[in-house]
């Protein structure tokens, strides 16, 4: 498993709901806003891994690589996803609903390419791994969400870092699956 390309992965996905943890971190309390994100986290990982398993068993490597479209395209379609209200009492289960409506229709395009090679053993990794980053990132989020400049630059520069993020782990997944030797081993 490429650690890298898991943590840039999980930064480009999470970008726009870091912008969010900050309101749900003076919202709720730090221990409920870790779990029901680790929790949305959890369960998107395990559905990519789960699909791409799924098609893993059925299509080879390189076919695979064509889901490297997925990313690119988020990153070149424009959609503006807002943090539906939720009126739930639970704290977890509304940073969960918050973290599912905002990120897992990119969650899921982005890492399934990402998980769609991997066996199980690897899987378990990586769910250790960005459960780590998971907490990780709500601690330095509470750190800093006092800052205005963080505020400002999220609101300038999120968008964009967002989408170059999307397209660099779209062309990796193009290349690490053999998808771009194969085609021109075609020609």
């Amino acid at each position: 498993m490429n650690y890298w390309l898991l943590l840039l992965t999980f930064l480009s996905v999470n970008l726009d709901f870091f912008f969010i943890l900050i309101f749900l971190l003076e919202k709720f309390r730090l221990p409920k806003v870790i779990l029901g994100y680790l929790l949305g986290n959890i369960i998107l990982l395990s559905i990519s891994f789960t699909i791409g398993k799924t098609l893993a068993t059925f299509l080879p490597e390189w076919i695979l690589g064509v889901l490297g479209i997925l990313p690119i395209y988020l990153a070149l379609h424009d959609d503006d996803d807002d943090s539906k209200h939720s009126d739930n009492k639970s704290e977890v289960l509304n940073v969960l609903i918050t973290y599912l409506s905002v990120c897992a229709g990119c969650n899921l395009s982005i890492f399934l390419p990402v998980l769609a090679g991997e066996n199980l053993n690897n899987f378990i990794i990586t769910l250790l791994f960005i459960g780590s980053l998971t907490i990780l990132i709500v601690l330095i989020i509470k750190l800093i969400s006092k800052s205005s400049l963080v505020k400002i630059v999220m609101k300038k520069y999120g968008e964009i870092a967002m989408k170059i993020c999307y397209v660099s782990i779209g062309l990796y997944v193009f290349w690490d699956s053999g998808l771009i030797t194969h085609l021109l081993g075609l020609l």
